[in-house]
C-alpha cells in the first residue's frame, strides 16, 4: 500500500498568528487547542510519524488534521458542523 504524500504546510503570517494565538489562549476549545499545535509542527518540517512522536499522538490524528487544514486552512481545524 503505498503511503500518500501531502503538500507541504506553508503558512501565511497571519495564519501562523492566529495558529499560535490558538495555542496560547486560555478559552480556546480544547480540541481546537490540540490541532493548532499539529498543523504549526507539520509546517516545521518532518514526517507525520515524527510529528506524531513529538506531540504524544497517532499518525492517523496528525495526517487528519494535516489534511484538513490544507483546503480550508484555519477553518478547517473547527468541528463540522452536526446535522
Amino acid at each position: 500500500m503505498a503511503v500518500q504524500q501531502l503538500a507541504p504546510l506553508i503558512l501565511s503570517d497571519r495564519e501562523r498568528a492566529e495558529l499560535a494565538a490558538l495555542t496560547m489562549r486560555r478559552n480556546t476549545a480544547q480540541a481546537l487547542a490540540l490541532r493548532a499545535p499539529i498543523v504549526l509542527t507539520c509546517v516545521a518540517g518532518g514526517q507525520n510519524a515524527e510529528v506524531a512522536a513529538k506531540l504524544g499522538l497517532d499518525g492517523q490524528t496528525v495526517r487528519k488534521w494535516q489534511r484538513r487544514f490544507m483546503e480550508p486552512r484555519v477553518a478547517g481545524l473547527h468541528d463540522e458542523p452536526l446535522i
